[in-house]
């Protein structure tokens, strides 16, 4: 077996058995660093001009932040700031595409910092807990 075919499919592994015993708070968390993780990824693989993956990565990105988005409980009357927070997730999804297009890394940090501030937020809220 090849050795990193084999540690890919440890860390998966580690990934499911973490998620599986995960507070939603930590859930969430985790989906934050795998976006996080994505938009790195497809950093690297933008200025190695290896437009498969980043492709792949940005799609990635884009599916994990849908899926915070998805998180959010709208219904009946939401908050401002559900609201707010459903814009902001609105408003990443469609930078990355548009990094995506454009081939942009400068719009991929964007995102990631505002992903950052948004994760920093939800890291004190668990200190609270």
């Amino acid at each position: 077996m090849n050795p990193m075919l084999a540690l890919r499919q440890y860390q998966k592994i580690g990934a499911q058995a973490q998620a599986s015993e995960a507070s939603p708070h930590r859930l969430v968390q985790m989906l934050m660093e795998g976006g996080l993780d994505r938009i790195a990824q497809a950093k690297g693989a933008m200025a190695r001009n290896d437009f498969a993956n980043k492709g792949v990565f940005i799609s990635k990105a884009i599916g994990i932040v849908g899926g915070l988005r998805e998180g959010l409980n709208l219904e009946g009357t939401p908050s401002e700031s559900l609201v707010r927070q459903d814009s902001l997730y609105h408003y990443m999804m469609a930078r990355l595409a548009e990094a995506s297009a454009r081939n942009d890394q400068k719009i991929l940090d964007e995102v990631a910092g505002l992903l950052i501030t948004v994760k920093e937020g939800w890291d004190a809220i668990g200190t609270l807990q």
